[in-house]
């Protein structure tokens, strides 16, 4: 075996776990920085809560677009994407002094920041595919920790311009995109261009949407309850419990600590235990919101945050590794893309969901709202995997 051949997957697998810091770096970021850009571009939360839309709406058709881009280019194309997703967060914080610039600025970061999620991922499926061994998992694992982390450094340095940690991260960003780039070389996309010429003249036609639609699907439930407790966590405690806006806070980062530190204990396990993850990962979300609409204080109610965290941490990667180990190279950019798509409207909604639940039945019936999404997940994962075809090795 040569040099090249030993030292490609280790390439890979750094790529990935580098594109993920760099994504979770940025987002990190924003979600502590959103009320001095709030303040900035002086709205109240009415037209705020508007701006933010435009994260989706420019997300949403970039993720179709940069599957095809990775398909017809080859997965270097990953790099440039990461690096335009720091440059727009950049400018749109610049930029962001009215309604207007926040939203023309958020929908640039949305449609980079939607290209840059596609493509990360399917340069870690790829990395997944090529080692033999599990990436995917804990590269969300460094995207969630990196969350966390770039968030407290942002607030640690909140006496600095709202900027600084903004061009940091383009640093940042820039810097994984050259890496990406170095790490992928140059015969990725002749590489790519060839596979497409030797396969099918439509390999994704309508009949090959359909099982990835039917595992994005699945992602879209998973996805919906994550974004849901993230959402909704610091509010159902301060509301029902009355812990006060200081303990409340606790809530979210108490989700988003077990989700990283799930994601790294369980990033291990191989295809033969994916349906058995997915099974324990939604069985986990259902108990853990339950215990969450019944609790009487933070304390347990922290605990079933944390249990439901567990849960819906390991729902997405996995099922982004059924499907890496199952698709031909030359189509992975648009199966992971369609993938990624449909789950991502689970992510959008999710939170929309629980607030019309709470209007109807209070916030304790809507946390047995997200219960019942997992439990339509536990029914329906099995079902679906077989309908889909995708997960039979796993199933072997």
């Amino acid at each position: 075996m040569s040099d090249t051949s030993v030292c490609e997957p280790r390439r890979l697998i750094a790529a990935a776990i580098v594109a993920f810091a760099a994504f979770g770096a940025f987002w990190g970021v924003w979600g502590a920085a959103v009320p001095r850009v709030q303040r900035q571009a002086g709205l109240d939360d009415g037209r705020l809560g508007f701006a933010l839309l435009f994260v989706g709406a420019g997300a949403l058709p970039s993720m179709l677009l940069m599957g095809r881009a990775l398909d017809r280019w080859g997965p270097r194309v990953a790099g440039a994407a990461i690096a335009a997703l720091g440059c727009a967060g950049a400018g749109m914080v610049l930029t962001a002094v009215n309604l207007a610039a926040l939203c023309a600025g958020l929908t640039v970061v949305g449609a980079t920041s939607g290209a840059a999620d596609v493509a990360m991922n399917a340069v870690a499926g790829r990395a997944e595919r090529t080692a033999g061994r599990p990436v995917i998992t804990r590269a969300h694992g460094v995207f969630s920790g990196l969350v966390v982390l770039a968030s407290l450094a942002t607030g640690a340095v909140a006496s600095l311009p709202v900027a600084v940690p903004f061009a940091a991260v383009a640093a940042v960003s820039l810097a994984a995109g050259a890496a990406l780039v170095r790490a992928l070389g140059d015969g990725s996309a002749g590489q790519a261009r060839e596979h497409a010429a030797e396969a099918d003249p439509a390999p994704l036609g309508r009949g090959g949407l359909v099982p990835f639609v039917l595992i994005g699907t699945l992602g879209a439930l998973g996805f919906a309850a994550e974004n849901a407790h993230e959402s909704w966590s610091a509010v159902f405690a301060n509301d029902e419990l009355h812990s006060g806006a200081g303990l409340s806070a606790v809530a979210p980062a108490v989700f988003a600590g077990a989700v990283a530190i799930t994601r790294f204990a369980i990033g291990g396990l191989g295809a033969a235990h994916a349906r058995a993850v997915l099974l324990g990962g939604t069985t986990a979300a259902a108990a853990g919101t339950a215990l969450i609409a019944a609790a009487p204080t933070l304390l347990v109610a922290g605990a079933g945050l944390a249990v439901a965290a567990a849960g819906t941490a390991v729902l997405f990667p996995t099922l982004l590794g059924i499907v890496s180990r199952d698709v031909e190279e030359y189509r992975r950019g648009r199966a992971t893309s369609v993938v990624s798509t449909v789950s991502y409207l689970g992510f959008l909604l999710g939170p929309v969901y629980v607030g019309l639940w709470a209007d109807a039945v209070g916030l304790r019936g809507a946390m047995l709202a997200i219960a019942a999404l997992a439990a339509a997940l536990l029914v329906l994962t099995p079902a679906l995997l077989r309908v889909s075809g995708l997960g039979h090795r796993a199933a072997r």
